[in-house]
């Protein structure tokens, strides 16, 4: 035989209370913690993922671009052959010069 106890009626319906108030302050603390995070990342003026990708193909590009450069430059900068004393005779009785 079942009895219905006001006193366990009473403490159920305090624990159902309690869990609904502690879910509640539990939504409240994760929406105030975003909030305060959102503000945080904002006013660190952190740039968006697309300005990184872009910013970081920018640099790509750059870096290829001076590797070019340094190639043309080591080719110029290279010495050049001087005319072999066989060469300038050639030169020289080509158009009539001294031998």
């Amino acid at each position: 035989m079942q009895t219905k106890n006001p006193i366990f009626d009473d403490l159920a319906e305090i624990m159902t209370g309690a869990a609904g108030l502690v879910a509640g302050a539990g939504e409240e603390v994760r929406t105030v913690i975003r909030s305060r995070t959102d503000r945080l990342v904002a006013d660190m003026d952190l740039v968006s993922r697309e300005e990184f990708e872009l910013v970081k193909a920018m640099v790509v590009k750059a870096l290829a671009e001076n590797e070019a450069l340094r190639k043309q430059i080591a080719a110029l900068s290279k010495p050049k052959k001087k005319a072999t004393k066989k060469t300038t005779n050639k030169v020289a009785t080509k158009f009539g010069g001294v031998k």
